[in-house]
């Protein structure tokens, strides 16, 4: 009978330390000297980038705790009331738990599910590299400020050139854990942001995608991928038509408000033809440079027309008045079927057309600093 009750007392210490039952997860946080009582918020991103809440505990003796069901795999944040940071971690069934010290809420440990262990694996290894690229910067300062001084080139060159390995090292990490770890969450998270470099190597990332796991692929950012190397695959339609230049086409198309609006009506001196949507990270992140460009360079001569690659006008119209879009604004809301986008071979936003006064392309897919310089120089 002692034996019988030994076994079940042992069943129950293992029950008991595996707490989150089937496809559940419970994620549990301990944290000192924050009071009990403040409130600790779930967030995840949405489509444009913006954090969403999704549930809300309170701290009880030092803890908290978040319980229900995740479909799959996600990227999540805990954001505690009154600690500066948030915790980034993937959501997921199982058994999750951090403990956090709230004046280095950076170097938070998230433990007890495979993808956020491999998340620390990852992390650790970045961190490192970043560690030795700041100790470059901290014992070459003074250098590259006296090459700058004496506009000593070789040095500064020599230096920026030194500088940009520890990019390439994080690229070789990247790509050795994509590579290595076809059954992670986060590489399909590294796969995906491959898409946002100027020139993605679409072989590089097929390559990638086809050896991920088939669980990994189910995902949403699994199926993201997919759509986009769809698209980027597909024959370049009438890609003669916009090469620099080339003669940009026109096309119309109905503004937010309905009205058919058309490139020949929206011309300028220098006129920008920048292709976007709202659920792309890359192109909100520049549209703070589309927006400060247009201020300057309007009254000159400068008009632009943003043709947005959205699906759901209501989301459309939100990110044109919260971004502060004040020029012309079309799209046919289908996405990368969008008859403009494929009459000018779009296959990667944001993408942008500089054109002349006669309406001949004379760049393409500048931002930033560069679309600028180039607008000033059109403009003299």
């Amino acid at each position: 009978m002692k034996k019988i009750l030994l076994v079940i007392a042992a069943i129950t210490v293992l029950i008991s330390c595996n707490k989150a039952g089937e496809n559940e997860y419970i994620v549990t946080g301990t944290i000192k000297g924050i009071a009990d009582g403040k409130s600790v918020t779930l967030e995840v991103q949405d489509e444009t980038g913006a954090l969403k809440p999704m549930d809300t505990v309170k701290i009880e003796k030092g803890k908290f705790t978040f319980k229900g069901n995740a479909k799959e795999p996600e990227m999540y944040l805990i954001n505690i009331e009154t600690v500066q940071g948030k915790i980034p971690f993937i959501l997921e069934n199982g058994d999750i738990e951090m403990n956090i010290n709230k004046d280095s809420i950076n170097i938070t440990k998230v433990t007890g599910t495979y993808n956020n262990e491999e998340l620390n694996s990852y992390k650790d290894k970045g961190i490192a590299i970043q560690k030795k690229m700041m100790k470059f910067q901290k014992d070459n300062t003074v250098k590259m400020t006296q090459a700058q001084q004496t506009k000593d080139t070789v040095v500064m060159n020599s230096l920026r050139k030194e500088y940009s390995k520890f990019q390439d090292e994080f690229v070789k990490q990247s790509d050795e854990y994509v590579g290595s770890h076809p059954k992670a969450f986060i590489a399909a998270l590294i796969i995906e942001g491959m898409f946002n470099q100027m020139a993605p190597d679409v072989t590089k990332i097929k390559k990638f995608y086809d050896g991920l796991d088939k669980e990994v692929k189910d995902t949403k950012h699994g199926k993201k991928i997919k759509k986009q190397l769809d698209e980027l695959l597909k024959p370049v339609v009438n890609v003669d038509k916009v090469e620099i230049g080339g003669v940009a086409p026109d096309f119309s198309a109905p503004n937010p408000q309905g009205k058919t609006v058309s490139l020949k009506e929206n011309m300028g001196k220098v006129t920008v033809i920048d292709f976007w949507a709202s659920w792309c990270k890359p192109c909100r992140a520049e549209n703070p440079n589309m927006v400060t460009l247009y201020k300057e360079f309007h009254a000159k001569g400068l008009n632009i027309i943003s043709v947005s690659l959205d699906e759901d006008g209501t989301k459309w119209k939100e990110a044109i008045a919260k971004d502060q879009l004040t020029w012309a604004q079309v799209s046919n809301l289908k996405n990368f079927e969008d008859p403009i986008a494929n009459s000018y071979g779009i296959k990667l936003i944001p993408s942008t057309f500089v054109l002349d006064a006669s309406g001949k392309v004379v760049a393409k897919d500048l931002r930033g600093a560069e679309l600028k310089a180039k607008v000033a120089e059109l403009l003299k």
